[in-house]
């Protein structure tokens, strides 16, 4: 046989033989097949972008504002010598997730893009986009953007509302500015509140790996489809420790209906006081032993909750169907709808369930002296306690001074600068003893503490 035939038929035989391989599924040694997330991550991955965020800064030389300085060197005290350094450019990264490709909009956290003088969006395949803020929720920690491109590929979306501890999940996004990363987990745990974090919680715990950088990027199932937005680590150490935490996509969803809308998120109020319920509470409503809920503690007055009905001492244990079992979960869950929407509340009043239908309505007007209290407490509303003496700390607004003050919603002060605080009226007379600092005692979910304010 010539050497030319030779040749050809050998690489005949190489070929068929690498499109054999190649046409075969991956299998082990016993010849059974592997599973791999790699079909659904490569739908998956091109949805979800990296951010980069850019803020001017003005940075001034602190020695030219040194008297000592300038007197030493005999400087002269003029404006010219009081202007800055020339502006510098800041990068942070974060990640994101394409949930709508025609309108190229794109979720992340509120805190990925906070104080950003300008956004890119980078996809997979290199492009990169100067995005548009649409909108924001500081509350829930939940930005919309969009970006003007072509071929750009989505994320479905899951409903959240019936995932479930143990559930396989995948988290993807930007760790530490590496690139696109996967880690995978499980879901363990659901309904976390009272971290601290945002102002509505309800998260979801994982132990997927989310690292500094993770943030606004997906946390999705099995099916590719979108179950939360990636947001926080519990990280004592510095670093993942294998809890992570992540907005369920319903909740996020509420809030970009609402963005895209109104440009902006209005939450409403149905008027009710509520509390934990403890073992001692328990035992004293007649409630099944390790019942869960939240407790109505009071009805405000011609609020939607009065006219629909609901009580004190009645305990909501559903919110349209979904177990409510935290009053931070319960606010969670009215947080979500639209004033003017309609909610289905489950309940138990004097041992027999109840099905009550309240419609979310606008927040109340806050008492006027809540805006003259102190200066060290402007941003949070109080009302006088329902369940007895005290003054209830009923909502903090976003990043205003007693954001970062150390009070928490549902706080009952029941003293003020060592004045024991009755109501609103004793709680005024008592800040007024001290305008530079104030010392609050406080009873938090059943324990008694000291906060100092300055």
């Amino acid at each position: 046989m010539p050497q030319a035939y030779r040749l050809f038929f050998a690489f005949v035989l190489i070929f068929q033989i690498a499109f054999a391989q190649a046409a075969l599924p991956l299998i082990d040694s016993s010849g059974a097949k592997l599973p791999s997330l790699s079909p659904m991550l490569k739908e998956v991955n091109p949805a979800v972008v990296n951010i980069a965020t850019f803020s001017n800064q003005q940075a001034y030389n602190p020695l030219l504002n040194d008297p000592f300085f300038r007197r030493f060197f005999n400087i002269p005290d003029q404006p010219q010598f009081q202007q800055p350094t020339p502006q510098k450019r800041q990068q942070s990264a974060g990640s994101g997730v394409i949930v709508n490709a025609k309108d190229g909009i794109v979720m992340t956290n509120y805190h990925v893009i906070k104080g950003a003088d300008e956004v890119q969006v980078s996809l997979v395949d290199g492009r990169s986009f100067t995005a548009e803020v649409k909108g924001s929720d500081p509350e829930l920690d939940i930005a919309i953007l969009a970006i003007k491109a072509e071929n750009l590929k989505e994320v479905a979306l899951a409903d959240s509302n019936v995932l479930e501890v143990g559930d396989f999940v995948v988290a993807i996004g930007n760790p530490f500015g590496l690139g696109q990363t996967v880690t995978t987990g499980i879901v363990s745990a659901l309904g976390r509140t009272g971290l601290g974090i945002e102002g509505y919680e309800n998260f979801i715990q994982t132990d997927a790996s989310i690292n500094p950088g993770n943030s606004g990027g997906a946390l999705v199932n099995l099916r590719g489809q979108l179950v939360g937005i990636n947001t926080a680590i519990l990280a004592p150490s510095g670093g993942n420790v294998g809890i992570g935490f992540a907005i369920p996509i319903n909740m996020a969803k509420a809030s970009m209906r609402q963005i895209l809308t109104h440009g902006e998120v209005k939450r409403g109020q149905i008027g009710v006081g509520i509390q934990d319920i403890t073992p001692e509470l328990r035992e004293a409503f007649d409630l099944a032993n390790g019942q869960q809920g939240v407790l109505v503690t009071g009805v405000n007055e011609d609020s939607p909750a009065e006219k629909a009905g609901i009580k004190a001492g009645d305990v909501i244990v559903a919110v349209d169907g979904v177990s409510t079992n935290s009053s931070g979960q319960l606010r969670s869950q009215i947080g979500v709808k639209a004033i003017g929407e309609k909610l289905n509340l489950t309940l138990i009043r004097e041992g027999k369930t109840k099905l009550i239908s309240v419609k979310v309505g606008k927040p109340q007007q806050l008492n006027s002296m809540n805006d003259k209290l102190h200066p060290l407490l402007e941003g949070a509303q109080f009302e006088n306690n329902p369940d007895g003496e005290g003054v209830l700390v009923s909502g903090l607004a976003p990043n205003s001074a007693a954001t970062y003050s150390g009070l928490r919603t549902d706080d009952i002060i029941v003293g003020a600068n060592r004045i024991r605080v009755r109501d609103l009226e004793t709680f005024k007379q008592a800040l007024m003893r001290n305008s530079q600092s104030v010392l609050l005692h406080i009873n938090r979910h059943g324990g008694s503490l000291y906060l100092v304010i300055r």
